[in-house]
């Protein structure tokens, strides 16, 4: 049965009403599940972690079932002596820290008398009216007379300090988190033996049909996990070293212990580092009755992660994680709160899956758009959004950081001609309103203006009023530059062979492209100008005796209009060569690329002696002449 129009609304918002009661569910079900969920995700992540190792195992001659049981004893083995490292470091600091008391004390007078004895000396005679009004007069005050303590339910010391109750309570304090290591251990034997079989499975339960796109994405989520874990391992372990061995240079007592748990809380994404710089600070500032140990201990973990963070991460991880920063922090938020400490280690690898599933199935693509470090937006969007909201100056920095390692042509090519043939589609189809019109031309002018650096700025003013008054942005531009240089913007009487002329076929489109190009080449030291047809015509009718005959050395055709412009540009280079003034002139085509056309190199005319495809090719074809 067909749906009319009247039951669609219903349709949709029943769907949403179920979308949001099924999201409900999941949340209600994570949370409610966590002690099943979490070991059996541990286990699944820590298999990634060592299908690798066991691959090598297996290639010692090993057997499957061999490899694995060896890999998870090594891993095993490893976890128990990072355990028994930390927990004797903790007892040995514990031991230690009744000797601290008097110097922790004596710091904390002397901060005391730094912070609230000097706000207590400020109040005066004010503090001390104000808590008159609290005191209360002794006569009023009732004493109540002291009460004997009862004895009626205490309990027996013997009882307390039996080996038996000491170690059960250790034992009941440990029983919760070796409870879930043994299910780890084992789920991971289990997983790590079927690792292959359960992988065809999972592609098979979730791919359908489409075991491409599936296998695809089952395998970029496995070697950005693998390689994320090995780079984060390896990375926390020597940052953990590293702060071993630089406290205990510095003489901070259980250096051991410090340098283990930096390199265990660097797991939790940011401030884990600086939780274990806070913990060992502390013990730092009670050691000794000066503040040079605290101030080295803390300079010591800054100077490694900063060099870590800034040097050594970019490099090993790259992009292999797939997620934003922000990302990273509202996943160690939320899954912290849904399933506390764990879920605050295991946040960057279960978001980095959720990312990899939103690549590669379309029901889920926003989870990748959300959560993922690659641009929202590209570049030529990012411009002709940015233009549409007036907001030059940003255009113009992100501009100013693509010229530090590229150039103008290549930001002309790749940003800004792109950009504006989104506009012009827009415009083509109307769906830009009048207020935005104006704001996308003013901002255009404003970065072409600001990055070409060939006019002053005009007040604002002045310019709004010009582009709104003329939709042709490059004859806007050019006369811009010819109330400057004057009407051939520049001198006629020049070196031979020193002008490079650049032309379009008179519509908006190509004059702006050719006011880019001219910029371009100016940008580069070449004495550009813009003209049309009817300019040289009007400049051959009058006399220029000051002119230099021979100086234009190269025509650029420019035609940023597709195939539409080709007969008009082929024209225009025809009529050119007639003219014995620029019969030994280099004739370049700049056939522009559009984006609703896949563009085909025309058959060279006779009249034309090169074809550019890019700004970037016709002014390497210009420096080329220049040099020679």
């Amino acid at each position: 049965m067909p749906l009319t129009p009247d039951s669609q609304p219903v349709a949709s918002a029943s769907q949403r009403s179920l979308t949001i009661i099924a999201t409900g569910v999941v949340f209600a079900l994570l949370y409610v599940g966590k002690d099943v969920l979490v070991p059996i995700i541990l286990a699944l992540i820590l298999a990634l972690l060592m299908a690798p190792f066991v691959r090598v195992l297996q290639k010692l001659k090993l057997g499957h079932a061999y490899a694995v049981l060896v890999a998870v004893l090594l891993l095993a083995m490893v976890a128990a002596g990072l355990m028994a490292v930390i927990g004797s470091q903790i007892v040995h600091l514990a031991e230690g820290l009744p000797q601290y008391e008097r110097t922790v004390q004596a710091k904390l007078q002397v901060l005391h008398d730094l912070t609230i004895a000097r706000l207590e000396a400020v109040q005066g005679e004010a503090g001390k009216v104000i808590n008159s009004f609290g005191v209360t007069s002794n006569a009023e005050q009732v004493r109540e007379a002291p009460v004997a303590p009862s004895y009626a339910n205490a309990t027996d010391v013997s009882v307390l300090g039996s080996p038996w109750n000491a170690v059960r309570k250790v034992l009941s304090s440990l029983w919760s988190p070796l409870e879930t290591a043994g299910i780890v251990l084992v789920t991971l034997v289990f997983v790590l033996l079927e690792y292959e079989s359960l992988r065809d499975r999972f592609i098979r339960a979730i791919g359908g049909a489409d075991l491409r796109a599936t296998t695809a994405a089952i395998n970029d989520a496995g070697e950005r996990l693998s390689h994320f874990f090995v780079s984060q391992f390896s990375v926390n372990f020597g940052v953990g070293l590293a702060i071993w061995l630089g406290l205990a240079v510095i003489g901070l007592p259980n250096a051991l212990l410090w340098g283990a748990l930096t390199a265990v809380l660097r797991f939790v994404p940011y401030v884990g580092v600086w939780l274990a710089a806070l913990l060992a600070a502390l013990l730092a500032a009670a050691v000794t009755p000066g503040w040079s140990l605290l101030l080295m201990t803390l300079g010591l973990f800054v100077i490694v992660e900063l060099l870590v963070s800034q040097l050594l991460e970019p490099q090993l991880y790259g992009h292999a994680t797939g997620l934003s920063p922000l990302a990273v922090v509202v996943s160690a938020i939320f899954w912290s709160w849904l399933w506390g400490p764990m879920g605050l280690v295991l946040s960057t690898p279960l978001t980095l899956c959720l990312v990899v599933v939103g690549r590669h199935v379309k029901a889920f693509t926003l989870l990748g758009i959300l959560l993922g470090d690659t641009p929202a937006l590209t570049l030529p969007q990012r411009f002709y959004q940015r233009a549409l909201s007036g907001d030059a100056d940003e255009i113009i920095e992100a501009a100013r950081v693509f010229l530090r390692q590229r150039s103008f042509a290549r930001y002309c090519d790749v940003v800004l001609l792109p950009a504006l043939q989104l506009a012009q589609m827009d415009l083509a189809q109307k769906a830009i309103v009048p207020e935005q019109l104006l704001k996308a031309r003013t901002t255009v002018v404003k970065v072409v203006e600001s990055l070409g650096r060939e006019t002053p700025p005009q007040p604002r003013w002045r310019r709004r009023t010009s582009v709104l008054d003329d939709d042709n942005l490059g004859r806007y531009l050019r006369q811009q530059r010819e109330h400057v240089a004057g009407r051939w913007q520049g001198p006629l009487a020049v070196a031979p062979g020193s002008i490079v002329l650049c032309m379009g076929s008179g519509n908006r489109y190509d004059d702006m492209a050719t006011e880019i190009l001219v910029r371009i080449l100016r940008e580069l030291h070449v004495d550009a100008r813009h003209a049309s047809l009817k300019d040289v015509e009007e400049f051959e009718g009058e006399s220029h005796p000051e002119a230099t005959p021979d100086a234009i050395s190269m025509i650029h055709v420019v035609n940023a209009s597709g195939t539409d412009g080709w007969e008009s540009g082929d024209a225009i280079a025809s009529e050119m060569r007639k003219r014995a003034r620029y019969a030994d002139a280099v004739i370049i085509a700049v056939l522009l690329p559009t984006l609703l056309e896949t563009q085909e190199i025309p058959a060279l005319g006779e009249h034309i002696d090169r074809i550019a495809q890019s700004f970037e090719q016709a002014a390497q074809y210009t420096l080329e002449k220049f040099m020679k």
